[in-house]
């Protein structure tokens, strides 16, 4: 009976492990265009299993390769209720270059995961755009990027306090991104490039997520540390059940 009891701790806390959800960012996805001076939205799908972790959450625009993410502004001053699905709008800032190498990120003062969407673009009140400058990631990965700016740094919110890991460079630094999920180390764990919008927790392929039915390598956000951490969890946990089987048996 004991062994019984042990074997079924072991298994419940693997697949406490594998259940464990975060905040998933919806839209922006793949080719959303914002204009500057118009609303930018933004979505997400609320984290359901935990009443504290993204409790409360805050969405900085940043922009930078995914090895440099550069914060830009925190567009909600207010935080934001992350254990429940949400949107969000705000007027879409000045920037430049006006291109497609920005993307938000998801925090919270409960958790060090982060979460992103993937690139898009702010136009000029004239819908005028330029390519971003580089085509591919510092690793090589095609997924373009460039390191953008406010046209008016001194409208800029700082990042968000008691967020461990925070990117806090409020100027153009090095370079763009690639993930939906990361952990607790921020610029390092960039997002990758996939054929799908969005990088679901817990799954090492792009998944769909709200409206957008794919995503372009050029903006692309994909699963970064945060899945390699969960798989690497559950690869121990798995093998710590099967020592608990073979010792029990």
């Amino acid at each position: 009976m004991s062994a019984r009891i042990a074997l079924t701790a072991v298994l419940a806390s693997v697949l406490f492990t594998v259940a464990r959800a975060d905040v998933v960012p919806s839209e922006p996805g793949p080719g959303y265009v914002g204009t500057q001076g118009s609303p930018c939205h933004i979505a997400w799908d609320g984290d359901k299993d935990s009443p504290t972790a993204w409790k409360t959450m805050s969405i900085e625009l940043m922009t930078g390769s995914n090895t440099a993410m550069v914060h830009l502004t925190t567009v909600t001053t207010t935080p934001v209720d992350g254990t429940q699905s949400g949107t969000f709008d705000y007027p879409c800032p000045a920037v430049n270059p006006n291109s497609d190498i920005y993307f938000y990120q998801f925090t919270a003062t409960g958790t060090t995961v982060k979460t992103w969407t993937t690139r898009f673009t702010i136009t000029a009140p004239d819908g005028q755009t330029e390519d971003p400058a580089n085509a591919k990631q510092p690793n090589g990965d095609p997924v373009p990027w460039g390191v953008g700016a406010l046209v008016d740094p001194s409208t800029a919110t700082p990042p968000p306090s008691g967020v461990s890991g925070t990117n806090s460079s409020s100027s153009a630094a090095p370079s763009g991104i690639s993930s939906v999920v990361s952990s607790s180390s921020s610029s390092s764990s960039a997002l990758s490039s996939s054929s799908s919008s969005f990088v679901a927790t817990r799954l090492p392929v792009s998944t769909t997520s709200s409206s957008s039915a794919s995503a372009s390598p050029s903006n692309g956000a994909a699963s970064g540390m945060a899945v390699d951490k969960r798989v690497w969890q559950v690869a121990v946990a798995l093998s710590a059940c099967a020592m608990t089987f073979a010792v029990l048996l």
